[in-house]
């Protein structure tokens, strides 16, 4: 039977540094056979982090620089998934690599916009000698859709059930949820779209105040107040009730936006502060599961906001009817799920198959998604 082994590769909106998983689809169920994590050098998350804002001078040079220092480190997590796994690269048939997202405008400028990864797959093909999947986005950007998200058909294929409507929350810079009806529906329509800020504006107030990059378990959240002034200027953003699909990333959500709204909270307590980001982010996504998906019975939450305890019980408090569970609770660990996603995505394109769904994203109809960069020498 010819391999069915992809890799699947993730670096995110929190700019933490990039997940990988070697995968085998060969039951046609995908079972992780490893997972290997890199940080960002501090330099390049700098300077990934300040091409999301359109500040600064030979933005394109810079960008192509980041994007060979991405793929280098793409280069690395892929070398250890396969000596972990001690398989050959020859027997991977792709890597799917999404990139690093720095602009993210669908439908902005002139009715079409635009969505820019930060990646270099040429380098990665010609390093890792296995093709290469990348530019997941656009194709459905120009059908019409929001190109993002674009993980709810693999959740549906990996968590969706036949009798139970369920929820995924991935919490990673951005929160974004897929809704997955009992796949025995007589019309399941799967849904899912960005509810708002996840990590990103935590972190931030976090490496700001403490000097850490995320604020470990949620306890300096827990350790302060929610301010309600603070949280209802937030919320009232126009984003939050905007009906889907819709996407959104740090072009929004960012330390401008926040100082934006601060007022006179910027002299409150920075613990009450992050008590009150932790409050928008899990009552942004609690209200849009009320909202979209009533007749869900068990929220499933990835990402790295699935680590972050005080936030898991204020989306339990603010959902009492749902189980509310961590993914490693489901099968597969919360750093993981997203990489998985683009390994499963990897294999669709490579099988003409189509990766997004229509329901989610507002495309004109399934696209096969990527584009597909061969290793193999002429």
């Amino acid at each position: 039977m010819a391999s069915e082994f992809y890799i699947g590769l993730m670096s995110g909106t929190s700019l933490d540094g990039v997940d990988g998983v070697l995968a085998d689809f060969s039951h046609d169920r995908i079972a992780v056979l490893g997972h290997a994590a890199a940080p960002f050098p501090v330099a390049l998350r700098a300077e990934l982090l300040a091409l999301n804002s359109p500040h600064g001078d030979n933005e394109l040079h810079r960008a192509a620089l980041a994007g060979n220092g991405l793929a280098r480190i793409y280069s690395t997590v892929v070398r250890q998934l396969l000596a972990d796994a001690g398989i050959a690269a020859s027997a991977v048939c792709a890597i799917g690599a999404h990139g690093q997202t720095v602009r993210h405008r669908p439908g902005e400028f002139d009715d079409l916009g635009y969505t820019l990864q930060i990646n270099n797959p040429s380098a990665l093909a010609e390093w890792a000698g296995i093709d290469v999947v990348a530019d997941f986005r656009s194709r459905d950007l120009a059908a019409g859709g929001q190109g993002a998200p674009l993980v709810p058909g693999f959740h549906r294929a990996l968590f969706g059930k036949a009798d139970q409507a369920m929820a995924v929350l991935n919490i990673g810079g951005i929160a974004n949820l897929s809704l997955l009806p009992a796949s025995g529906d007589a019309d399941p329509v799967v849904l899912g779209f960005d509810c708002g800020p996840g990590n990103a504006l935590m972190d931030h107030w976090c490496q700001s105040h403490l000097g850490e990059p995320y604020d470990v378990g949620g306890r300096w959240a827990a350790s302060g107040r929610v301010l309600p002034e603070l949280l209802s200027r937030l919320v009232a953003g126009p984003y939050f009730t905007k009906a889907p699909p819709k996407s959104t990333g740090r072009d929004l959500f960012n330390p401008a936006w926040l100082a934006s709204h601060l007022g006179a909270a910027g002299d409150a307590a920075a613990a009450d502060v992050q008590a009150t980001l932790a409050e928008l982010t899990a009552s942004a996504c609690a209200a849009d599961v009320q909202r979209y998906g009533p007749d869900s019975q068990e929220l499933i939450v990835c990402g790295g906001g699935a680590l972050n305890d005080h936030l898991m019980a204020r989306l339990q408090a603010m959902l009492p009817g749902l189980r509310v569970v961590s993914s490693a609770q489901r099968g597969l660990p919360p750093q993981q799920v997203e990489a998985a996603a683009f390994a499963w995505l990897a294999r669709a394109s490579v099988r003409r198959e189509p990766g997004n769904l229509a329901s989610v994203t507002g495309a004109r109809g399934a696209r096969v998604l990527g584009a597909v960069y061969p290793a193999q020498a002429i």
